[in-house]
């Protein structure tokens, strides 16, 4: 699976509630061996695409007020969810899919 696949795709929570558009992918592993896609980041509004996690202030927690008080409005609405809680639209080939609740 490449990321160009998962990126830009609509996200939806467990209950079916829209939770914005994937804009960035989290992957871990261990030296030496493989990764292993975890988490995504999926924001709700169009400028969080633009800002995503590269100036958040998780990033720059010391820096100037100024820039850690725009990095928290600009990144609001941008929130990091297993994998495992998503369901994407359209559907990716190999991503395990969460059935909708009712």
């Amino acid at each position: 699976m490449r990321a160009g696949e998962l990126l830009g795709r609509t996200a939806y929570d467990e209950q079916g509630r829209r939770l914005g558009r994937v804009v960035d992918l989290v992957v871990r592993g261990t030296p030496g061996g493989p990764l292993r896609l975890t988490d995504l980041v999926v924001t709700r509004h169009w400028y969080g695409r633009l800002s995503g996690r590269l100036i958040g202030p998780e990033r720059h927690p010391s820096g100037p007020w100024a820039i850690r008080a725009a990095a928290r409005l600009l990144g609001r609405s941008t929130v990091q969810v297993p994998v495992h809680r998503l369901r994407l639209d359209p559907p990716v080939p190999g991503l395990p899919e969460v059935p909708p609740s009712r």
